[in-house]
């Protein structure tokens, strides 16, 4: 690995993986040379799916992709900050759709910079798309518990039997 490579960690629960994701990550290719999507194992969260269905979901998603080169699908435990460090990434990469997230990323950035005591790692923050503004995973799973059309909010890898 070269210590010039910009690595970023794209952290998330990604249950399932959204139209917002996605386009966060495609927006974000050009900037870095490898994209983490890190699929965070919040033992206090049930997850709807399973941790090898949301991979697999990521995998297929960009199966086809001309810069799958450039990402790679993981899971982790513990703190993001730490999951960073080990795997060497100078950028975490962050999507903010509204002012809650806005305030609720800057306190996680803010706990961040105390914990990386050698002040490595930078926060970058890709605002949602207007297209993708109202989409998060916790909306996707209700309408999909409901029998809803949830097709149009996730990429179409994405298909519960």
């Amino acid at each position: 690995m070269n210590n010039n490579e910009k690595i970023a960690v794209f952290p998330g629960s990604f249950d399932p993986i959204t139209l917002g994701h996605y386009d966060i990550i495609i927006r974000s290719l050009n900037l870095f040379d490898k994209i983490i999507i890190a699929i965070g194992k919040n033992f206090e969260k049930k997850n709807m799916f399973s941790l090898k269905k949301r991979k697999e979901w990521i995998r297929k998603t960009f199966l086809d992709f001309s810069h799958k080169h450039k990402i790679e699908i993981e899971s982790f435990n513990g703190l993001t900050i730490s999951f960073c460090i080990k795997k060497k990434a100078k950028f975490l990469l962050r999507g903010i759709r509204n002012q809650f997230d806005f305030e609720f990323e800057k306190d996680i950035l803010f706990a961040n910079k105390k914990l990386d005591k050698k002040d490595i790692i930078e926060t970058v923050y890709f605002l949602s798309s207007y297209e993708n503004s109202h989409i998060s995973s916790y909306i996707v799973r209700d309408i999909m518990k409901n029998g809803g059309d949830y097709s149009i909010f996730v990429p179409s890898t994405v298909r519960i039997e």
